[in-house]
């Protein structure tokens, strides 16, 4: 008997909401609770692995209960907060919406692995899907959209997800023991009917590596802004990236890939190609070189996909079935399952109300997989410590697992034709190169002009104060000025941990701009220039770490304002080591830019951590460079409500003429953006 097409949905839509309400929950940590990396790392870090430590508790919770109560109250309180999150205000109120929401979505996953032995089709699906949708969307999903469009969408997928729950519950039961048999074998009031264990034997593998795919698939395999950045990079060679044509190309490749391999029956060499390629995979990203994302994007697809297929062990539970997966999971003891193979009803039972035990701990166990290593990963970046080798761990064990696990015999027909899923999600993701994508802008004005308005801004991976994705805020404070050339700082790319957004390719459609980003603490985060003149010859100096976990770098470009005029420009972001200045890297930047500029007009701004008459300050003004906001002195820029510090700044070589420097008030940013207008020097 097929497996039910409703239930494999209903999984697949929640996984779907749980991403969603990840998306705010994870940057929530640094915005909201981190307060502006004032909040101790470890701190932030143990209010994260909390939540997913409590979700542990969920399987007891089940089996004291019953699996479709909880399970159902708990998709409910999952569908509250993930429409609740659209029209939350920011600040602790979306902390706390998002927080409930992720715990409501660890507690619903449970309960459904508790009653399903086959998820992976639900899960497979809801990755794909989530990855096709968030291409679509331009990495800015429907949570942080309040159009009419959005919210109808948004309900539309919540109430087709509480439908599929109040009917279905989430599990495979009915489909598999419909009818008065399984009412009688598995119905009324005894400790299986209670565990929701409806579902037979199978499954543990699977809900296992729930996490770890999740915590993949959103890292590399199936991340558009990923993918995006992958081809930026491709314009120019690895170094820096610049604004690619069809930066979405690769990502129905990948969703393709991804549910081809995930989807179909595993062949014997599955076993060895799958564990390989995504290990392979993981490898090339922790190298951390722009022009290793695209194979390590494609890798990874096809070896999850396949991984996930080799744990995907449901068969018709018969005795010998259920013995066979329980001698092949390694789960049971001599007296265990073996013992409890199903002679009778009683037997039969026995072995499901394990089995459900199983599903339940294992989902809960990989969920903290998910959080261990998104936690070790990202933390890195404020403890200092090595984190390459946390996706490549994550891989290993999902290969290990995968690798493991043995066919099965007789197999359940899965709930939907392979190709014909395949074919249709991925026709949803070749709809992102269309919408998503647009002509990166490389001159808007004629040339060569008499002056140049630059803009500095840090701008937070683009949350705002109340710790709200803010394109809107950042865009008219930019705008505002008429910028020519804009400096940023804080750009993230891709990183998991702030929702996966582009955010620079995001910020440079709305401004009407190309960019060239220099990378500085991975390929995904740095520093970037955005200009409306043509920029050539990009390069980047890697500055010394001098004991600051975060990495930093100088990027400078050559703006091209036509007739033969040139005009240097520098982007950088100062890291100092915390109690100390940045005198070690600004004296790296200040030689570097004049260096490159060799004489010519340049500009070097950005976030320099550093005051005026500081040491560190003085270090551009000892190789001739000019403070050009020095007519508005004191400028302070941060905090961005309570501004208290002038830490952004713009030099400038003396040929430029400074005039009108304001730092306008905005919230989009934890930091003020600084602006100037600079008179070229005549011709």
């Amino acid at each position: 008997m097929r497996y039910r097409q409703v239930t494999t949905g209903t999984l697949a839509l929640g996984v779907i909401l749980l991403i969603d309400v990840l998306r705010v929950w994870l940057p929530g940590i640094i915005t909201i609770f981190g307060q502006a990396a004032s909040t101790p790392a470890e701190l932030m870090g143990a209010f994260a692995l909390g939540w997913f430590v409590l979700a542990l508790g969920a399987p007891a919770v089940v089996r004291r209960v019953g699996a479709r109560p909880v399970t159902v109250v708990a998709a409910v309180a999952l569908a509250v907060a993930r429409l609740a999150l659209t029209a939350a205000p920011g600040g602790r109120t979306q902390l706390w919406l998002a927080t409930a929401g992720l715990l409501a979505g660890l507690v619903w996953l449970v309960g459904v692995a508790t009653d399903t032995d086959r998820p992976v089709p639900g899960l497979a699906l809801g990755f794909a899907v989530n990855a096709a949708l968030h291409a679509v969307l331009d990495t800015v999903d429907l949570v942080w959209r309040g159009d009419w469009v959005a919210w109808l969408l948004s309900s539309a997928a919540v109430a087709l997800f509480l439908f599929g729950t109040a009917r279905f519950g989430g599990g495979d039961g009915a489909a598999r023991f419909g009818g008065g048999d399984g009412t009688a074998r598995f119905g009324g009031g005894d400790g299986a009917a209670r565990f929701g264990s409806r579902a037979g034997v199978g499954g543990v593998r699977a809900w296992l590596l729930a996490g770890p795919a999740l915590l993949l698939a959103g890292m590399v395999a199936l991340s558009p802004a990923l993918a995006e950045t992958g081809m930026s990079y491709l314009q120019v060679g690895g170094e820096v990236a610049r604004s690619p044509l069809f930066g979405m190309a690769p990502v129905p490749v990948a969703v393709a890939a991804f549910l081809c391999t995930a989807l179909t029956r595993p062949q014997r060499w599955s076993r060895v190609y799958g564990p390989v390629a995504l290990v392979a995979g993981a490898v090339l990203f922790a190298l951390d070189q722009g022009d290793l994302l695209l194979p390590a994007i494609l890798l990874a697809a096809v070896g999850l996909g396949a991984c996930l297929a080799r744990t995907d062990d449901a068969s018709l539970p018969t005795s010998d079935t259920a013995a066979g997966l329980a001698d092949g999971a390694g789960l049971a003891d001599s007296a265990g399952l073996a013992a409890a193979a199903p002679a009778d009803g009683a037997g039969d039972e026995g072995v499901d109300r394990r089995w459900a035990a199983r599903r339940g701990y294992a989902a809960a166990a990989g969920m903290l997989v998910f959080a261990l290593g998104a936690v070790g990963y990202y933390s890195a970046y404020d403890l200092g410590y090595p984190n390459a080798s946390v996706p490549v761990l994550v891989a290993l064990l999902v290969a290990v697992v995968a690798f493991a696990a043995r066919p099965v015999a007789d197999p359940t027909p899965g709930p939907f034709p392979p190709l014909r899923a395949a074919g249709a999600v991925t026709a949803l993701a070749l709809l992102a190169p269309v919408l998503a994508d647009e002509v990166p802008v490389a001159s808007n004005r004629e040339g060569p002009p008499e002056r140049l308005t630059v803009v500095a801004y840090n701008i937070r991976m683009g949350f705002g104060l109340d710790g709200r994705l803010d394109l809107a805020g950042l865009t008219d404070a930019v705008d505002g000025q008429r910028p020519d050339v804009v400096l940023l700082s804080e750009v993230d790319r891709a990183w998991l941990l702030n929702g996966g957004h582009d955010t620079l390719d995001l910020l440079a459609d709305r401004l009407g701009m190309s960019y060239v980003f220099g990378p500085a603490a991975d390929p995904v985060w740095g520093d970037a220039v955005l200009s409306r003149w043509p920029v050539t010859d990009p390069r980047t100096l890697a500055l010394p770490a001098v004991g600051a976990p975060t990495g930093a770098q100088a990027l400078a470009v050559t703006l091209d304002l036509g007739d033969g005029v040139r005009t240097a420009v520098v982007s950088t972001h100062l890291q100092p080591p915390p109690g100390r200045g940045p005198v070690v890297q600004a004296r790296a930047v200040a030689d570097f830019a004049t260096g490159y500029a060799a004489g010519g007009p340049l500009v070097v701004a950005g976030d320099l951590n550093t005051e005026p008459g500081d040491e560190a300050f003085g270090q551009f003004e000892a190789v001739g460079l000019v403070d050009a906001l020095a007519a508005a002195r004191p400028l302070a820029t941060s905090p961005a409500d309570d501004p208290r510090e002038q830490i952004d700044h713009v030099f400038v070589s003396p040929g430029l003429t400074p005039s009108d420097p304001v730092a306008p008030r905005s919230t989009a940013s934890d930091h003020l953006p600084v602006a100037v207008t600079l008179t070229l020097p005549p011709r």
